[in-house]
């Protein structure tokens, strides 16, 4: 009797644990179901919505952001398809295929979707989702102007250089009964060298709508055009200062550092209805093209890298040297001088991936101050609607990109912001400094656009954030 007890019990407790065995492995099995649904819905709502794209570029050094996102695998990591095209018609075809819809997004000048937004250049509402860069652009003259310049007491060691040695040249031309016109380029009427081009102009007292003539070139014939005498100087960024000053056609008197510290130079710009339409491509492009920027500002040795990158045929096509004389630390004002300048290309260190709506506005000021806005608006408003630093913040934290504590700050108060003039842009004071400036050509009623402009934004102290010896920081 006992024997069958026992037996019944042990089977019983068999049958229980077995039956417990599979309520466990049943349940695993849903969990793993449960989880693998889970992670592919999660997959798929941050699918990019277009894998495959077409970014436009201009072969300038500053296009490396772009180009090492492709080169260095960044934008596949990232689940993408990028064919990454040369545009060989200037800023102005890069403003037509982005608006026609053939780029996806593009290497831009900051201003450009502010412009094409206003319907100053164009009339498509564009967004800045980042910048790609501070400085990197410079002024170089022909000898010819140079050695008038020199013949008013200009040293060219002494920087920065100011242009009221060429206003007395253009003075001395005068009384010398020359009558030529003094031509400089420029590479887009709402771009970058043209606003800092007449800002040096402007400081040395030379108004630049009346004392000389501005002509827009694509920035690779700037050299060849200075050459063939079409103009007596440009503003531009590299490779092609460095080009004209090593073929001893001219030398550089000034850089961007030197008329505004650390000012946004391009931005990665796209039609606002594309961004709206593809978030998590957009958020996507971002990641891989900030990812390329930090690597860039990451060693002295990864810009010498992507100097050899950037001098193929389909991407900048200049030599090895002439790159390196600014991606590398150095710049060349004089031929056969070199100088330290790291400052020179700033690509991720200092916020410089940040779009900040204050730069936006400091742009629609040079917009208003030269008369390309001709009626009132409301510049928070426009600069929030172009420019998205929301978009940005949202990818930068997933790559681990230091974000600033705002998106509106103060410029030239300090040595890492400073202007040439010494002048402080206080976003708040937008209106005011536009009437402030003695050299202007503006067409609104300053009691008008001060009207639409009632509004105000906190701007904290924004410390500079680039240890000294990284690439992009300064000595």
């Amino acid at each position: 009797m006992i024997n069958k007890i026992q037996s019944c019990s042990i089977v019983s407790v068999q049958d229980f644990i077995l039956e417990k065995f599979k309520e466990i492995k049943m349940k695993k099995s849903c969990l793993k179901i449960g989880l693998g649904v889970s992670l592919l819905a999660s997959s798929l709502l941050a699918a990019v919505e277009k894998p495959n794209l077409k970014i436009g570029f201009i072969a300038l050094t500053d296009c490396a952001p772009i180009v090492i996102a492709k080169e260095k695998g960044f934008f596949a990591k990232h689940g993408l398809n990028v064919d990454v095209v040369k545009e060989g018609g200037g800023w102005a075809g890069i403003q037509q295929k982005v608006g026609n819809g053939e780029y996806d997004f593009s290497h831009m000048l900051a201003p450009m979707p502010i412009a094409s937004t206003l319907g100053i250049n164009g009339n498509i509402p564009m967004n800045a989702v980042m910048s790609l860069d501070y400085n990197g652009n410079g002024i170089t003259l022909e000898n010819k102007l140079i050695n008038e310049m020199k013949a008013q007491g200009m040293n060219e060691a002494v920087r920065p250089v100011s242009a009221s040695y060429l206003k007395k040249a253009l003075e001395a031309r005068r009384k010398a009964g020359n009558k030529d016109t003094v031509e400089f380029g420029m590479t887009y009427p709402t771009g970058t060298h043209n606003y800092e081009l007449r800002y040096w102009l402007a400081a040395g007292g030379i108004d630049p709508d009346t004392d000389v003539t501005l002509k827009v070139f694509p920035p690779p014939t700037m050299v060849s055009n200075m050459q063939a005498g079409n103009t007596n100087g440009y503003c531009v960024g590299e490779p092609w200062n460095e080009r004209a000053v090593m073929a001893k056609l001219g030398n550089t008197v000034i850089t961007k550092h030197e008329i505004w510290n650390n000012g946004p130079e391009k931005v990665l710009g796209s039609k606002a209805d594309f961004v709206k339409a593809n978030p998590e491509t957009t958020k996507a492009v971002i990641k891989a093209i900030l990812e390329a920027s930090m690597w860039l500002d990451a060693s002295w040795e990864n810009r010498k890298e992507a100097s050899k990158i950037l001098s193929k045929k389909e991407y900048v096509n200049a030599p090895v040297d002439v790159l390196d004389n600014s991606m590398t630390g150095t710049f060349m004002y004089m031929n056969g001088k070199t100088e330290s300048n790291p400052a020179f290309n700033v690509f991720a260190n200092n916020y410089a991936s940040y779009p900040y709506y204050s730069h936006a506005v400091w742009f629609m000021t040079q917009m208003y101050r030269w008369g390309q806005i001709a009626k009132p608006v409301d510049m928070k408003k426009v600069a929030e609607q172009v420019y998205r630093p929301d978009i940005f913040a949202s990818a930068a934290k997933e790559v681990g990109y230091k974000l600033p504590a705002t998106a509106w700050k103060k410029d030239g108060e300090d040595k890492s912001n400073k202007f040439l003039d010494g002048k402080v842009f206080d976003p708040n004071k937008a209106v005011d400094y536009i009437y402030g400036f003695g050299v202007k050509n503006v067409k609104v009623k300053q009691a008008d656009l001060a009207k639409v402009n009632k509004w105000s934004v906190k701007t904290p102290a924004v410390p500079y954030n680039c240890p000294a010896g990284k690439p992009g920081c300064m000595k």
